[in-house]
Parts: C-alpha cells; sequence; structure tokens
C-alpha cells in the first residue's frame, strides 16, 4: 500500500544551507502542511532547482506524507560558489544530509532521488556515510566516469563533452540555439574548442587534460567507493542508455564489496527498453521500435515504494521481490532474476569469418561457432574527414540532440569502411542477455587508432537493428592508466566492451557485428596520429586489418541463455506496475 496523497503542500524557497567552508547552497523545499517530523527526499541538481519536474514531484512527496527538499549544487543557478562538475558533490552531499537531519520537519531519516547528474550526486555522498541517510534511488548513473562518461574505452565521449559542457559553462544554462553543431564538433584541436566556441569552461579544460584514468578521475569513481557505501540503491538503467552496463557494475559492486550485510543484501535494479529519459509516459517507442505497452513502468510509484519501506518503515513487499528486473527485447516481457550475469548463461563465441570481403554492400562476412583456419584478413580505410556517423545505440544524450537506441545500420554498413560480419538465419530462438564483448586481433597503419563494434538484430525485412555498442581506443588496449602506442602493421588482441543488453533473436532472424574506426560525433574522431591528445589539428588516414584465422580467432562472445531454463523464471517473476 502506497503512502496516499493525504495533506496539502507548503513551500519554502531559496533556503540557504551552509557548508563546511561557509559556501550557502540554495534548497527549495516542499512539506506536507500538517504536523511533523517527516521523512526527506533530498535531490541535487546543477539543472535548476526550480523547473516544472521539480515543482511536480516536490508536491507528489509532500502530499504523500515528505519533506522533499531540492538543491541546486555548488556554483550553479541560486547556490553560491563555483562549478566544478562532480568533484564537489561529496562533500556537499554530506553537508546537506546532515544540515536535513537537524531540521525539526525531519524525523532523522532521509533518502536521495534523481537521475543522471542527480544520480552522480548520491553515489558522491553516499560513501561519506551521513547518519540520515537511509536509501538512495540513482538513475541512469555510470560506474566510473572516465570509462562510461567523458571517456569510453579510453575515447572522448565528443557529444557529451561539449555539448554538456558548453550548455553548462555558466551559471545558469546555456542555449545551445546559438550554435551550428555539426560545425562545433569538427573544431580542432579539442582543447580550444571551448574557446572557440565562446566559453571558457574549467571542467571541459580539464577532462581533455586528463585523458587517461587517474587520480583526477579516481577521487570521482563509484568503483573505489563500493566498501564505503552503506545503504540500499535502486538502480534505474535503460538497454540503450550509455550507463546500462554501469548500472550493473554499481549494483554488483556494492553486493559484492558493501560496507554491511544490510547494505549488500538491500540493492535493487531495473533495466527497460529505454534511453536516458528511461520511462516516458505516453511513449512505447524507443529509436524506430514500439516494444508495446507493457514497456511503460511507472518508476515513480517504485520509487514511492522504496522511500515508504526504507523510510517509512512501511513492510510493502519490495524487499521480498528479486533484486533485478529485466525486459527481454524481442520477447517484449518482463523477468525477474536474482543475479548478474544470470548463473545459466552460456558464454558462446561466435567467429569471424570471410574471403576477405566483409566491407562490400554484399559482405561475405560471417559469424558462426566454428574457430576459423586459415582466411584472408579483412581490410578498410579509416578517414577522420569522413567518419561513420552515428546512428542510434548506447549513449546518454536526448533524441532530439542525437539519434539513440534501436536504428536500421543499413545506410552506414553500405560504406566501404564498415565490416559486417552476419551468421546464418536463425532456426529457433536465440536469448542473449548480459554483457557483450569483442575479442579483436587487428592491425593498422597507425601508431594509435580506435576500433568500434556494434552489435544487431537482423529482422528477415533486412532490417539492421543496433542494440549495444563499444569502442576501443588502441592505445589503452592493456592499460587505461598507462597508454601505450602501437607499432604500426603489429596484429594486437583487442578486447571491446559492448556493454549489456537482454534481446531475443526470433526463429528466422540474424545475428550481425559491424566493425569500423568511429562513430562520430557520439565519440571524437581518433586523428590516427598518436599525438598527445587533443592538443593539435592534424589528421591522418589509417589503414585497418582485420584478422580471422587459427592464428589470430577473433570472436564475438555473447551471453547465451538457454531457452527451456527460462520458463520457470517468467512464471516466478513479479513484473513491474505498469501506467496502462
Amino acid at each position: 500500500m502506497l503512502s496516499s496523497p493525504d495533506h496539502d503542500v507548503k513551500m519554502r524557497f531559496d533556503v540557504p544551507v551552509p557548508m563546511r567552508d561557509g559556501v550557502r547552497l540554495s534548497a527549495d523545499i516542499y512539506l506536507p502542511d500538517a504536523d511533523g517530523p517527516f521523512p526527506a527526499v533530498l535531490v541535487r541538481t546543477p539543472y535548476d532547482n526550480s523547473t516544472a519536474l521539480h515543482l511536480e514531484s516536490g508536491q507528489f512527496y509532500a502530499r504523500r506524507g515528505y519533506v522533499y527538499v531540492v538543491q541546486d549544487c555548488r556554483g550553479r543557478y541560486d547556490s553560491e560558489g563555483e562549478f566544478d562538475a562532480l568533484h564537489q558533490e561529496a562533500e556537499d552531499g554530506h553537508d546537506t544530509l546532515e544540515w536535513i537531519g537537524s531540521q525539526e520537519w525531519c524525523n532523522g531519516r532521509a533518502g536521495m532521488a534523481g537521475a543522471s547528474y542527480d544520480g552522480l550526486t548520491q553515489w558522491q555522498a553516499a560513501p561519506l556515510r551521513s547518519r540520515y541517510l537511509k536509501a538512495i534511488a540513482p538513475r541512469v548513473v555510470q560506474s566510473n566516469f572516465w570509462k562510461h562518461g567523458a571517456y569510453i574505452g579510453g575515447a572522448f565521449s565528443l557529444v557529451l563533452g561539449l555539448f554538456w559542457c558548453l550548455r553548462h559553462s555558466g551559471r545558469t544554462r546555456q542555449s545551445e540555439d546559438v550554435y551550428d553543431w555539426d560545425e562545433v564538433y569538427r573544431t580542432l584541436p579539442l582543447i580550444e574548442a571551448d574557446r572557440r566556441w565562446g566559453r571558457d569552461v574549467r571542467h571541459y579544460q580539464e577532462w581533455i587534460r586528463h585523458p587517461a584514468y587517474g587520480d583526477y578521475w579516481r577521487r570521482i569513481s563509484n568503483e573505489e567507493r563500493y566498501s564505503e557505501m552503506d545503504v540500499p540503491a535502486l538502480n534505474m538503467t535503460g538497454w540503450f542508455d550509455g550507463s546500462n552496463g554501469p548500472t550493473f557494475t554499481n549494483f554488483n559492486g556494492v553486493l559484492k564489496q558493501g560496507r554491511t550485510e544490510e547494505a549488500r543484501r538491500s540493492q535493487k535494479l531495473i533495466a527497460g527498453p529505454w534511453y536516458h529519459s528511461l520511462s516516458t509516459p505516453g511513449s512505447t517507442r524507443t529509436g524506430q521500435i514500439d516494444f508495446g505497452p507493457v514497456s511503460r513502468v511507472d518508476l515513480e510509484a517504485l520509487e514511492l515504494r522504496w522511500f515508504d519501506y526504507w523510510l517509512k518503515g512501511i513492510d510493502d513487499g519490495i524487499m521480498e521481490e528479486p533484486p533485478i528486473r529485466l525486459f527481454v527485447m524481442g520477447e517484449n516481457v518482463w523477468r525477474d532474476e536474482s543475479e548478474w550475469p544470470l548463473a545459466r548463461t552460456e558464454f558462446t563465441p561466435f567467429y569471424l569469418h570471410s574471403g576477405g570481403n566483409a566491407d562490400r554492400i554484399i559482405s561475405d562476412g560471417a559469424l558462426d561457432l566454428a574457430a576459423p583456419a586459415e582466411e584472408p584478413p579483412d581490410r578498410y580505410t579509416y578517414d577522420p574527414n569522413n567518419p561513420v556517423p552515428t546512428l542510434g545505440g548506447t549513449h546518454p544524450m536526448q533524441p532530439e540532440q542525437i539519434s539513440v537506441g534501436p536504428w536500421d545500420q543499413r545506410p552506414i554498413e553500405a560504406r566501404g569502411d564498415v565490416l559486417t560480419y552476419t551468421s546464418d538465419t536463425l532456426q529457433e530462438d536465440m536469448e542473449v542477455t548480459g554483457p557483450v564483448e569483442l575479442k579483436l586481433h587487428a592491425s593498422s597503419s597507425a601508431p594509435d587508432t580506435d576500433f568500434t563494434a556494434r552489435l544487431a538484430d537482423v529482422y528477415p525485412d533486412g532490417r539492421s537493428m543496433v542494440l549495444c555498442e563499444g569502442v576501443i581506443r588502441a592505445r589503452y588496449r592493456d592499460s587505461i592508466e598507462h597508454p601505450e602506442l602501437m607499432e604500426p602493421g603489429t596484429v594486437y588482441e583487442f578486447t571491446i566492451g559492448m556493454e549489456v543488453t537482454s534481446n531475443l533473436f526470433k526463429r528466422g532472424h540474424r545475428i550481425r557485428l559491424n566493425l569500423s574506426s568511429s562513430n562520430y560525433p557520439r565519440i571524437d574522431r581518433n586523428p590516427n596520429t598518436g599525438h598527445p591528445f587533443g592538443m593539435d589539428a592534424e589528421m591522418r588516414v589509417a589503414e585497418q586489418t582485420v584478422h580471422h584465422s587459427s592464428r589470430y580467432p577473433s570472436r564475438l562472445v555473447l551471453p547465451v541463455i538457454p531457452r527451456a531454463a527460462n520458463v520457470s523464471h517468467a512464471k516466478a517473476g513479479v513484473h513491474p506496475q505498469s501506467s496502462e
């Protein structure tokens, strides 16, 4: 039984909250118009605490017996101080929680909520273990901002890096309509891009100046602090968000390393067929696929159940439900699971094959279970002045900024710089649920370059719908902290993490792998020079070679789930509440 909307609401705006260094951060507070005290829900945001979204959420929680506190992050909107993206949120979040817990309207129990950056503020504050913080509900959050935020596979996340930083370069949101984004994204050198377009963005400059993983990134990484976490977390993500794999990393990190037994056994996760905005009311479509009414989930109701249990002590049954809820695309059903990866997973290698013509419109590239013998390699030319365009996929941007989700890849598969490897037509359904990985043997004429990979579900009508993707910047093939250039012409093995998915490849469909060296502007163009990152404008053409032979067995490793074993799991599943 959810908390009912029984209360009128009173509001206090621009309440100054003192931090340990004397800076005051502005909070808007929504309270039940009744005698307290009450539990509190805190949201910390750089995106303006006075938006309609926060007004609606404040009313929603206050009417149900919570104090809702939404605070502008340091240096943003009505808050004092200077904004330094992510690097200030741990102490500021802790200090705010301590302040909330000492107020007469708070009963000493607080939770944190919010998505994206607002979710990261939760993970930053939680390891400092405020005595008042009892639960968090982070949505679409990275586990490590170098691995899955500013960079991905060592390649710079250009859209996030430039679009986000230019838009959030001042105290308030800056207009993106003043820019020709095609021209902005092509700006070189990258270190000068913010100033070239009229901004001077501290965090953008820092991101460019720290291209390898080190102390700058380590200080804000969840992965370094799971052992300090002692709060339950309700994690939410979408299969087409850039946080899909990191959300499972966060879940498993606390499950295995959390500071207390209660924290370890109190992690929950839901993953649906969504992009960064998650389940959108009134919409069942992501990219070019409609997943049907069952895909819509009332995440607000789920979050309320979470806080009712942890902040109000209402035994609503949420902790008796399995810890993981997954939407299996293709089959379009919800299923409950107990662990990740699934214990019944059969990690299955699909080897790359061809007669050397995987770059053709009618490609002879194949995927199958047989290891290769002696086969000619595939070759293509990567020209950073003519990169492969981003067409859907998994990333943290909105569709009005760049296409996202399952899009038909045939327009880019027709390019000569994209290799395609396709399975035979499936004679029976095959479910792939879990982390996807590519073991690629390749060489280049360049001392540094990128290799990109995409997994697609090929429909009987020819549509090639992307499911997940990955990239590796060659210099980070062995170490994310100590990059090393390649010897041109030498064959190396690259491990490309393609994050996670859950998809039923139906009988009559085929499995496809696309390989190339760019995904622009999702990621920046590798200039192929091996020069220090972002510091010059020189670019060179690279000749790329993909090897698949007995000596170099390039292979796509898929997490195959036996279909017979899923019957009992489907019957036992407790489906999320639908908005239908």
